[in-house]
């Protein structure tokens, strides 16, 4: 008999537009699903955990994250864009061995599910070798969470030779992972891909990328238009008919208008790192053009060798700066807004149904709707913050930490209870993190004396060759 537990006199936040919000209300689960919503069900043979002055929401769901570098947390702290290349991408990847890539997915995972983030477009582009490409895989695997698992093609040690000779040898390496791995449908892990970035390598081996993970009915990430000194690769991709629904486009600060119409007509979903782009001189978040050409943002925590893998404060800081723009025009002109145009409660869309969308999952997560999988989060409890809870969603989004995140359950199964993780010992995991990465700097010094080694002209170096590759 499947277990059941039944979620009872909590605050229900469904996003499920047939259903609303409950302010009082029941969720009833059956193994791994959702089996009912409503008000005072039944109890049946069930465990029953009372929620009462709590807010029950769906987990929320990661568009974009760097999940290795929880090894490197807070080094970029005050790096530019073209910094963290050349001192992440090209020197810190280098130094990871399988065995860091492996606890950096567990930690960064680990991270997530405790922020109440229980799936997570993997963007993994430290696949060195074969054996790094199966740590990330496991390390998700081992941390419980949900996940795209995108592997990444991206050579990332341009100073000594590769592991992978050719471009065919790495697509072929992807066809590995995704027989060992993914053969069978179900489970938590989907397969995806992450695009080594356009104009890094010639333009057959992007549409190489992109044709194997069709083959393969993989998603798709790339980082798109984030760099202003270099071509985007956009209009390349649109130019071969090389956009699509099963696209998650990341960035995109300096598309153009007509661009976005183009990205609109295609399908293709849009990721927003809100923290990373405006630290790190990428331009303004694109809100106003999602809106203005009908495209659902969604959010993500891109790198947490800068940020936080905290998606509330994604979601915070994308809402203020969603306001602030609303309202700039307004004040450049002496006068006040009348009303708020965005709201929390339509915020918390970007991190739920919308990225359910974007990932291709929204049959599944997303929403609190009976016959989707049981991905669910409790919060309240005793943080100053959570009392008095007067709205919800306002509560979520404004006075929401990850330590009020209380329960976490991804496919029915408590992750988090009470307040703490279940399956891991943390101060273990912590202690194993801080000595690999005491040890991962400790290589980088020694191959790279100037670090991170950014060119004076950073990324314009690479313009004229990326035009190139574009064309090749």
């Amino acid at each position: 008999m499947k277990r059941r537990t039944l979620l009872t006199g909590g605050h229900v936040l469904t996003m499920d537009p047939a259903l609303g919000t409950l302010p009082t209300g029941d969720v009833l689960l059956e193994g791994e699903r959702i089996a009912a919503v409503g008000t005072s069900l039944p109890v049946v043979d069930a465990e029953v955990v009372d929620v009462r002055g709590r807010i029950v929401a769906p987990g929320m769901i990661d568009t974009h994250r760097h999940t290795w570098q929880s090894l490197v947390r807070g080094l970029c702290t005050d790096w530019t864009l073209a910094d963290y290349f050349y001192g992440v991408r090209l020197a810190v990847s280098p130094a990871y061995t399988a065995e860091d890539v492996h606890l950096g997915n567990r930690l960064g995972a680990v991270e997530a599910l405790d922020a109440g983030v229980t799936t997570i477009l993997d963007f993994s582009h430290c696949n060195n070798t074969p054996d790094h490409a199966d740590a990330a895989v496991t390390g998700l695997r081992d941390a419980g969470i949900r996940a795209a698992f995108c592997y990444g093609f991206f050579e990332s040690n341009p100073l000594a030779p590769p592991h992978f000779a050719a471009h065919e040898q790495r697509v072929a390496d992807f066809e590995r992972i995704a027989d060992a791995y993914f053969a069978a449908d179900g489970g938590l892990l989907t397969l995806g891909v992450a695009l080594t970035e356009l104009g890094v390598v010639p333009f057959s081996h992007t549409r190489a990328e992109i044709e194997v993970a069709r083959r393969r009915e993989a998603l798709i990430a790339t980082h798109m238009a984030c760099v202003w000194g270099m071509p985007s690769g956009f209009d390349e991709l649109a130019t071969a008919g090389l956009l699509g629904p099963d696209q998650v486009h990341i960035h995109c600060n300096t598309l153009t208008d007509a661009q976005w119409t183009v990205l609109a007509a295609s399908g293709a979903k849009v990721s927003i790192s809100v923290e990373t782009e405006l630290n790190m001189g990428m331009g303004r978040p694109v809100f106003g053009a999602c809106a203005a050409h009908g495209v659902l943002p969604t959010l993500s925590c891109d790198v947490v060798s800068l940020n936080s893998g905290d998606l509330v404060s994604q979601i915070r800081q994308g809402l203020g700066f969603t306001r602030w723009a609303e309202t700039e025009a307004l004040n450049l002109r002496g006068r006040d807004p009348r009303v708020v145009t965005t709201t929390a409660a339509q915020a918390l869309e970007w991190s739920t149904v919308n990225a359910a969308d974007a990932l291709g999952m929204s049959e599944r997560i997303g929403s609190i709707s009976p016959g989707k999988q049981a991905d669910l989060i409790v919060v309240g409890g005793p943080g100053i913050g959570q009392h008095p809870a007067l709205d919800a969603a306002g509560t979520m989004v404004f006075q929401t930490t990850p330590a009020d995140v209380r329960d976490v359950l991804v496919a029915g199964r408590f992750v988090k209870r009470d307040g703490r993780l279940i399956d891991h010992d943390l101060p273990d995991l912590l202690g194993r993190a801080d000595a690999a990465a005491a040890r991962i700097l400790r290589r980088v010094q020694d191959a790279v004396p100037s670090f991170p080694g950014t060119p004076e002209d950073g990324f314009e170096l690479n313009a004229a060759l990326a035009t190139a590759n574009l064309r090749a």
